[in-house]
Formats: structure tokens, C-alpha cells, sequence
């Protein structure tokens, strides 16, 4: 039961106006019988909505689920962002991905007078920011344009705005693991970030944001200890080598 529940929401995770109960049931090779049980269940539990006869979609018992994990999260990734925080004198930021945009969890304010700072619940473009490149880069190329505008929104001049070049520069992150942002979200700011993976795939994202100027010589030592944390926090969360 757990595992065709799972697989019911996942297929509906896909399909955000929703699907008919025989559509779903073509979906999930299951019979329209147990489909209909399964999404019966479940929508006891506010994890799916029908909307009293209507396509099946997920509930938001689900969002209230990830918001408390998003806290979680949060509490348990502090202590790795303190330790960066304070080895590099920087600002650290903590994101998720929310739909094409990505949303700031936690940051920690660096101690230089000239810094980046952005604010707990900002939302920003995932295409032109490291935290959401390192995000994006862990999804399918499919889902990324799912995702994004077919045009992206020029933010500075030096702001990707092609998907094809966007593309590319994904599957340079997936190579090496790193992000940048050169003055591409806002002009004298650049950023460097990774995805923290768990066990059960990408979670959120690490980024140091700094002027500009700074970042040009501190560039391979952020990257390090980046890195670094990059792998204390998986390790925390189980995740396998990678």
C-alpha cells in the first residue's frame, strides 16, 4: 500500500493541475480499483485533493510536510554554515528550489562592512543565481525547461537569457559540482554555490555571495571550503559519495 500511495503522489507531482482517476491508473499501470482506494486514503490525510469528484491533485497536507521539513533542515545544516560563515568571513546563504525560483531558508551575515546581503523568504530567478544553477542542475533537462520561461528576463547585462546556453552551462555545474553568478542576478555581486544532496537526492543549496572585487581574488579558496562543507553536510545526512 505504502509503495503504490508513493507512487501515486509522485505521478501527481508531475501533473499539477491534477489527473483523472483512469488517467492516473494508465500512469501508474495500477487498476482504476486500487487507484481509486489508494487516492481515497490518502485524501483522508489531506496528502491528495480531488476537490469532491474532480482530477485527483496532491493536498496540502504535503505543503504543511515540507514546510516542517524545511525547518528541519534549516536546524540541521546552522552549525556546517556557522563554521563556513566563520572561517571565510563571509556571507552564507541556505535555498531551496521553489518552482523556477529559488527561496532563501537561513543566512548568515559575513563580517566585512562591503557585503552581500539578501533576506530570509527572498525569492530569486534559479537561472541566474548559483544557488538555483546548483539546483537546477540536479534535475533532468526536461523538467528544467519545464520549469523556466522559454526567454529569460535579462537581470544585468552579463545575465544568461538563452535556454540552450543555460543548458550548457548546467551540465558544466553536473561536472564539477559548482555554481557561479558573476554579476549575473545583480550587478557587483557575484556567488559561488553547490547542492546538499541526502539520501534521497538534492535538498537545498550552499552559496557565498561577495562585491565583486573580492570574490576576483578569493575565488579558489571560497570554492574549497565550499566544497568542504559541501561534503561535512552530506556525511551529516547520509548521503553516498559522489
Amino acid at each position: 500500500m505504502i509503495g503504490r500511495a508513493a507512487a501515486v503522489m509522485r505521478t501527481l507531482s508531475d501533473h499539477p493541475h491534477g489527473l483523472s482517476l483512469s488517467g492516473l491508473a494508465q500512469q501508474v499501470g495500477l487498476p482504476r480499483s486500487t487507484v481509486h482506494r489508494v487516492v481515497a486514503a490518502l485524501e483522508v490525510e489531506d496528502l491528495v485533493t480531488t476537490g469532491g469528484g474532480g482530477p485527483a491533485r496532491l493536498g496540502a497536507g504535503l505543503l504543511r510536510l515540507a514546510n516542517a521539513q524545511r525547518i528541519d533542515l534549516r536546524a540541521e545544516v546552522k552549525p556546517y554554515l556557522e563554521d563556513l560563515s566563520e572561517a571565510l568571513g563571509e556571507t552564507v546563504d541556505l535555498a531551496v528550489l521553489d518552482g523556477g525560483s529559488v527561496l532563501f531558508l537561513d543566512q548568515l551575515p559575513g563580517v566585512h562592512r562591503l557585503r552581500a546581503v539578501s533576506s530570509v523568504g527572498a525569492v530569486f530567478p534559479a537561472y541566474c543565481t548559483a544557488n538555483g544553477k546548483a539546483l537546477l542542475a540536479e534535475l533532468p533537462d526536461a523538467t528544467v525547461r519545464a520549469l523556466l520561461p522559454k526567454r529569460l528576463k535579462p537581470r544585468t547585462p552579463k545575465t544568461t537569457t538563452t535556454i540552450s546556453a543555460l543548458m550548457r552551462e548546467l551540465e558544466e555545474v553536473r561536472n564539477t559540482g559548482v555554481a557561479f553568478d558573476r554579476e549575473e542576478h545583480t550587478e557587483g555581486i557575484c556567488a559561488v554555490g553547490v547542492a546538499i544532496r541526502e539520501s534521497i537526492g538534492a535538498e537545498a543549496a550552499v552559496t557565498v555571495p561577495m562585491p565583486s572585487q573580492r570574490f576576483a581574488r578569493r575565488e579558489g579558496p571560497v570554492v574549497k571550503a565550499l566544497l568542504e562543507t559541501q561534503k561535512r553536510i552530506e556525511r551529516h545526512f547520509g548521503a553516498p559519495e559522489h
